[in-house]
């Protein structure tokens, strides 16, 4: 239970009281400076504690966003001042300099909840003041004044304004016009019933499998049940965001699991579509392992290049300016934005093409487009690092080598390069390693099935790797350096298990890649959360990008094209328990040890 401690002069017929009781406050009442003082610190230290003026007029809603959002330590609106256990120590601390100073004299002139802020300010500590845009959140000073702002009150509907604001500010053409005009009314219908956001998330998890499988029938009735249900997915995809904050429901495990399924409801509707294609006779298992493989390295150039630039200085180029400039254009806006084909129109596509075509025509499809997107976005990205003049930070460089995923040899690469490294031009990383990568695709692609080319592609790889990381990756192009690894070691399995010809080879394949790149996804997840990478045991023992790939190729070298497809099965099998066992254990440990909440609205995906 939270507490609310209320100061001030007390209003007849003021509403306060049962607001807060409304948003889970157990309400106390203080009659001096030092009477709040004394409440707060009867508050246990693990409950979150809030100072209200009494003679507070507003929205309710926007009681809810200053008070109730688990994101912050610290938050603020004109008359009320909230904290949560990690930042209660802050606000004792402001209480006890405020009173001492002797600032409870003018407690009938100002708020004390406002003096408060303005000591927490000035203290250094960080405290939230959320939007509030046309709420009203008013302490006044008399009574015309508080008449005044209960006529403002009255004037805005505070319900419309929450509906409102549980929509993202920045999405998709299809979901923005599509979606959202009605599927925000799902959420505030489940916020009403008790539903969380995990709970629709795991909705439309099912909701995607159940698609996956109708697609897997190979019937027309089935792929246009498959294609419905994917919509509907995507609807409910929708929903839990807007539910998290229609409602303030945000959590770490919450984003964790909306970014996780996201990935693996996309990706099971790829199996379910090779399944039903083979139903029909028409294997298409390498285009649905191919869309994955392109679908995964777009995402990984994403995540690196925003990692890069998280917190660079001078982050500007004429390439942004111009971009900014298009951005005022209107139509240029959703233009720009459907052409990267994200989540919203790429997921409308593949339905209509499921129920109205086949299989190997929605992939030709959606190659096609994320082939285009992905070269649009990484160009733009290129050229906005070559035109920019930024200082990439220590944290950048730690996150991209986190996010290249730097096995045994490629690390003990690295310190063998280490000094020698130094010397190279700043290019070296990105042109190191697609140089590496496309040695290596280049010797796997040699005719026949097995035979050593491969492994020796796949040790120059490993060696290329070492060196593409052995100093750290600030440069202005070094954020390719992962997609790159990406994309040579998931097309060397690609490339090997279609050369295997037996059947089973490239489902075997398809499962592969899709446990590493939960790992590189998992991966992505911990650092957006500021949780780190994933422990150094668990690259080890997966062996890094550059082991795996040595791995596959010595495999595809020493056995049969069964044997092969058995040895894929398995390390898939192994390298998909490892990783879910431990990140799975990881975020639930997150989430019950009360880690800070997020809620990352990020690019549509």
């Amino acid at each position: 239970m939270s507490t609310a401690i209320l100061t001030g002069q007390p209003v007849p017929g003021s509403s306060i009281e049962g607001d807060l009781r409304s948003l889970g406050y157990d309400v106390r009442v203080a009659a001096d400076p030092a009477d709040a003082e004394t409440l707060l610190a009867q508050v246990p230290g693990d409950q979150r504690v809030a100072l209200v003026d009494a003679r507070f007029v507003g929205h309710l809603h926007a009681l809810r966003l200053g008070l109730t959002d688990p994101r912050f330590p610290l938050a603020a609106i004109p008359g009320a001042v909230t904290a949560q256990p990690a930042g209660r120590q802050a606000l004792t601390r402001a209480m006890a300099r405020e009173n001492s100073a002797g600032g409870g004299t003018a407690l009938a002139v100002d708020s004390l909840a406002d003096r408060i802020v303005t000591a927490l300010t000035d203290d250094g500590s960080d405290v939230h003041r959320p939007e509030l845009g046309s709420l009203v959140a008013v302490v006044p000073a008399d009574p015309q004044a508080r008449n005044e702002a209960r006529q403002a009150v009255s004037a805005v509907d505070d319900e419309a304004v929450r509906l409102k604001s549980a929509v993202k500010s920045r999405d998709g053409f299809f979901t923005t016009y599509c979606i959202s005009p009605y599927s925000r009314y799902i959420a505030r219908w489940c916020a009403r019933r008790g539903l969380t956001p995990n709970q629709v998330t795991t909705a439309s998890l099912i909701t995607a499998l159940i698609a996956a499988g109708c697609a897997a029938t190979g019937t027309r009735g089935g792929f246009v049940a498959a294609g419905l249900l994917l919509i509907f997915s995507f609807v409910l995809d929708c929903t839990d965001g807007q539910l998290a904050r229609y409602s303030l429901q945000y959590s770490t495990l919450g984003a964790w699991l909306d970014a996780t399924f996201d990935r693996a409801k996309e990706y099971a509707y790829y199996a379910g579509l090779a399944l039903g294609a083979a139903r029909g006779g028409d294997d298409v298992w390498a285009l649905a392992l191919g869309a994955m493989v392109l679908q995964t390295c777009r995402h990984v150039v994403d995540f690196s290049f925003n990692e890069a630039n998280h917190d660079a200085t001078a982050n500007t180029s004429p390439t942004a300016a111009l971009s900014d400039k298009l951005d005022s254009v209107g139509w240029t806006v959703w233009l720009r934005r459907m052409i990267v084909l994200p989540i919203g129109e790429r997921w409308a596509m593949i339905a209509v093409l499921t129920a109205v075509t086949t299989p190997r025509i929605t992939f030709y499809a959606l190659l096609i487009g994320c082939a285009f997107a992905a070269t649009y976005t990484t160009a733009g990205r290129v050229l906005r690092s070559l035109t920019r003049r930024a200082q990439r930070t220590d944290r950048a460089a730690t996150a991209l080598a986190d996010l290249a995923d730097s096995g045994p040899l490629a690390q003990g690469f690295a310190e063998a390069f280490k000094n020698p490294a130094r010397k190279l031009p700043g290019f070296t990383a990105p042109a190191v390693a697609l140089l590496g990568g496309l040695v290596l695709l280049g010797l796997a692609a040699q005719p026949g099935f097995g035979g050593p080319w491969a492994v020796v592609g796949a040790f120059v790889y490993a060696v290329t790797s070492g060196l593409a990381v052995a100093r750290p990756l600030k440069g202005p192009l070094d954020w390719l350096v992962p997609p790159l690894f990406r994309a040579a070691e998931y097309c060397t399995v690609l490339m090997l298990a279609a050369k295997a010809e037996v059947n089973g080879a490239l489902p075997a394949a398809f499962g592969l890649v899709a446990a590493v790149a939960y790992h590189h996804y998992d991966t992505v997840y911990r650092i957006r959360g500021n949780a780190g990478a994933p422990p150094a045991w668990l690259v080890r023992s997966i062996g890094g990008h550059e082991g795996r790939t040595l791995l596959v190729t010595v495999l595809a070298a020493a056995l049969t094209a069964s044997q092969f497809k058995v040895a894929l099965t398995a390390l898939a099998v192994a390298v998909a328990l490892v990783v879910l066992v431990e990140s799975i254990r990881f975020w639930v440990a997150a989430h019950l040890g009360g880690a800070p909440a997020v809620h990352d609205e990020g690019e549509p995906a």
